[in-house]
């Protein structure tokens, strides 16, 4: 599925005496969340240095001379995808500010809910703004508290922003990690062998620059990592587990593990579980969409007893946000990331298992091309259930009318992308498939994309939201009892 955005990644390190080169590779990492933009902060003893552009890791840091000025113990990095805020070098992360008494690094992944409206009151009392990007209201909420210390500063701080994000904050003398109170966004922790600490947004960045897990950072936690060592402390009381979704579907790396469980195993695990709830027993094979449905489709074949075959072959040099202006040539962006093999699906019934639909555009092509290819049927099975409502924390799907399932039924989807026959996942075999197992609603996921259920509350989007519903989803809510 090549139709969401990515979210963003941030990485951090204390106590390395090539902190920013680590960092390089910690976000390398985590290239797949977002590949707009990137940035890395450097400390040495209480100098904050930093440097960020447009791009890709690699390119940023092309020249090497930009990587070696940042020369320092620790480091804050970012990878971007512009969930909140346009795409320029304004709004690339990590911001650094220089203050009288104080410099700061920040980043952020994810997205502030209320963030509309306090950057009006904080504009109001006299506020400047220097980015679009909703990262900038916490460095102003800071320097306005009036709390002695500035952990304290930002921990009340963190109290008043709403929505789904992780912080990476560094000082002078402390690196801080900060969780929403529903840890929509995942924060692991990692300890290297000369004892310096990691933060990443993936367990992969960890296991990249040989840092072994200690632990996640929890809803609603913040950790403090200075050369004293590592602290975790509760921010607000007020938290419940939310853990997106989304990160195990599609958007984290397949070796990573997100609260415990690795996301190739759960993600087999849907495949199988689709196969249970939507069969295709006359089909002659089953094939993925590469990258992400690889390790779905794995668990579909193994369930259905039909052989797995490599049936689509994805040009890895073409980046996830190929964009053309054309209706043609978007088609033929298509064409340059994936290819049909010919002689694998040529007279075949396929399996197309894909871990998501949003518009339809992309596997609209995908099926049009293994028909041109020879393909005798396309039975599309995806691995979640539809995607019916718009997300507010951190993911590039903000909009009623870019759904697809929010707009048409599932025969006629199945009719618009030239499927021969359509089935999804259902909400309790996605829930099932992953297999947390926290006392929460839906065992610990945030389902909002599935069920419109929003754990954290909508603020300054629901007005707009509420407006844009369509009849399918005020439907689907009132059969929940929820209109």
């Amino acid at each position: 599925m090549c139709s969401l955005n990515e979210e963003c990644g941030v990485f951090g390190i204390w106590g390395h005496p090539e902190a920013s080169n680590v960092t390089y590779f910690g976000l390398h990492s985590l290239q797949h969340r977002g590949q707009e933009g990137a940035g890395i902060v450097s400390k040495e003893g209480t100098k904050l240095r930093g440097h960020r552009d447009l791009g890709l890791v690699s390119e940023v840091f092309r020249d090497k001379e930009k990587l070696e000025r940042l020369i320092g113990e620790s480091a804050i990095g970012h990878v971007r995808y512009a969930t909140s805020g346009s795409n320029s070098i304004q709004n690339i992360q990590p911001f650094l500010f220089h203050f009288y008494d104080i410099s700061v690094g920040i980043c952020h992944n994810g997205n502030l809910i209320n963030a509309k409206t306090l950057r009006k009151e904080l504009e109001q009392q006299g506020a400047i703004f220097h980015s679009s990007s909703d990262t900038e209201v916490l460095i102003h909420l800071i320097r306005r508290s009036k709390k002695e210390t500035f952990k304290e500063q930002l921990k009340e701080s963190l109290n008043i922003i709403k929505g789904g994000f992780t912080y990476l904050v560094l000082t002078e003398n402390t690196l801080y990690g900060a969780v929403d109170p529903n840890s929509f966004r995942p924060l692991a922790i990692g300890k290297m062998k000369n004892g310096a600490y990691v933060t990443a947004s993936e367990t992969c960045a960890l296991d990249i620059v040989g840092a072994e897990f200690v632990c996640n950072v929890g809803a609603g936690e913040l950790v403090s990592i200075n050369d004293e060592g590592i602290r975790i402390e509760k921010y607000t009381e007020d938290t419940q587990v939310a853990i997106a979704a989304m990160e195990y579907v599609y958007f984290a790396r397949p070796d990573s593990n997100i609260a415990g469980i690795n996301v190739h195993s759960a993600r087999k695990r849907t495949g199988r579980a689709l196969a249970k709830e939507q069969p295709t027993p006359d089909a002659d094979m089953v094939i993925g969409v590469p990258n992400s449905s690889l390790s779905a489709a794995s668990g579909y074949a193994e369930e259905s007893g039909l052989p797995y075959e490599m049936g689509l072959i994805k040009n890895q040099y073409v980046a996830r946000t190929f964009i053309q202006p054309t209706q043609e040539l978007r088609e033929q962006g298509v064409r340059m990331k994936l290819s049909p093999v010919r002689g694998v699906v040529q007279g075949k019934s396929i399996v197309l298992v894909d871990d998501s639909i949003v518009r339809g555009t992309t596997c609209k092509r995908i099926v049009k091309m293994l028909k041109e290819a020879g393909a005798r049927e396309v039975h599309v099975r995806i691995a979640c259930p539809p995607l019916m409502f718009p997300s507010f924390y951190g993911i590039d799907i903000s909009t009623t009318e870019e759904l697809i399932s929010a707009n048409k039924t599932n025969e006629e989807i199945c009719e618009i992308i030239g499927a021969d026959s359509l089935g999804f996942l259902s909400e309790q075999g996605l829930i099932d498939s992953i297999g947390l197992n926290y006392d929460a609603p839906y065992s610990g996921l945030c389902m909002e994309c599935y069920n419109g259920d929003y754990s954290a509350g909508l603020y300054d989007y629901e007005e707009s939201y509420v407006n844009s519903m369509t009849d399918i989803q005020k439907q689907f809510l009132k059969e929940r009892g929820r209109m």
